[in-house]
C-alpha cells in the first residue's frame, strides 16, 4: 500500500520528530510539518513605481505588483485590494486602477489586473 520510505517514516515514533506536529487517525500517524516562506523578493524599478501609485491611491489590505514578462517590464499582474472597490462593478474597479496607472500603461505591452472590495 505505502512506499517503503514511507512506511519507515510513518513507523518512526513521534517522539524522534522535533518540530512536528502528529495526530493520530486511527492507526495512521499524520505528521504536519510547518514551514514558513521565503521573504518576498525586492521589488524592481517598475514594480516600485507601480506599487507606490497604487499604494497611496486605493489604501488597502492587499497589494502584489509582479512583473510576470521575465525582467523585461513589459507585462504585470497586480492584484489590488481596497475599501474604495465596495459597490463597484468589476469594470469599474478596473477603469479607476487603470486611471490611475495611465501613464505607466502607455509603456508597456499588457497588465493582468484583479482587484477585491474589502470592508472598511
Amino acid at each position: 500500500m505505502f512506499a517503503p520510505r514511507l512506511k519507515s517514516l510513518l513507523a518512526v515514533p513521534s517522539t524522534l520528530l522535533p518540530r512536528s506536529s502528529t495526530s493520530v487517525i486511527g492507526s495512521l500517524s499524520l505528521i504536519i510539518r510547518s514551514y514558513t516562506t521565503p521573504a518576498e523578493p525586492p521589488l524592481d524599478k517598475g514594480e516600485q513605481a507601480i506599487y507606490e501609485k497604487l499604494k497611496s491611491t486605493f489604501p488597502g489590505k492587499r497589494l502584489e505588483v509582479q512583473d510576470v514578462s521575465g525582467g523585461c517590464g513589459s507585462f504585470y499582474a497586480i492584484l489590488i485590494s481596497s475599501p474604495k472597490f465596495k459597490g463597484l462593478s468589476t469594470i469599474k474597479q478596473h477603469k479607476l486602477v487603470n486611471a490611475c496607472l495611465k501613464e505607466d500603461i502607455e509603456g508597456i505591452h499588457g497588465l493582468q489586473l484583479k482587484t477585491i472590495p474589502e470592508e472598511e
